[in-house]
Formats: structure tokens, sequence, C-alpha cells
């Protein structure tokens, strides 16, 4: 289990971030949550992530300026 990829759920909608992890924990994948950029910033500050699942439709910084962030910051 501690091999399995760690993957960050990027979603403000609470019940849908809930069930995305409730699935993705079901097949092993180890799980952080974060509901906003900010949030997610912190969690890869802390955290070594594999992949992220990011929303789109973020309340303040959108997913696609988030996700351009990112690739730039790499």
């Amino acid at each position: 289990m501690e091999n399995m990829p760690k993957l960050l759920i990027v979603e403000d909608n609470t019940e849908l971030r809930d069930l995305i992890s409730k699935f993705l924990k079901k097949d092993g994948y180890r799980i952080s949550t974060a509901g906003n950029g900010r949030e997610m910033l912190s969690v890869l500050d802390k955290e070594r992530i594999d992949l992220i699942i990011l929303d789109v439709m973020l309340p303040g910084q959108d997913g696609l300026a988030l996700c351009r962030n990112l690739r730039r910051a790499k």
C-alpha cells in the first residue's frame, strides 16, 4: 500500500471531493485533498504528490491558472 501513488484531489465541492477520495482509496491509492489553490499549494509544500486531479472551475484562481503556475515552477 505504501508504494501506491499519492494523489492530490483539488475540488471545491466537498461532496464530490469526498466521493472521489473514497472511490480511489478503495483501489489502494493514498489521497490528500484540497478545496482551493491555496490549500493545494500548502499540501504540495508538505507532501510528495505523484498526480493531481484538479478541478478547472475553482473559486479564486481557477484550475487552469494553477496548472500553468505549477508547470512554470517545475
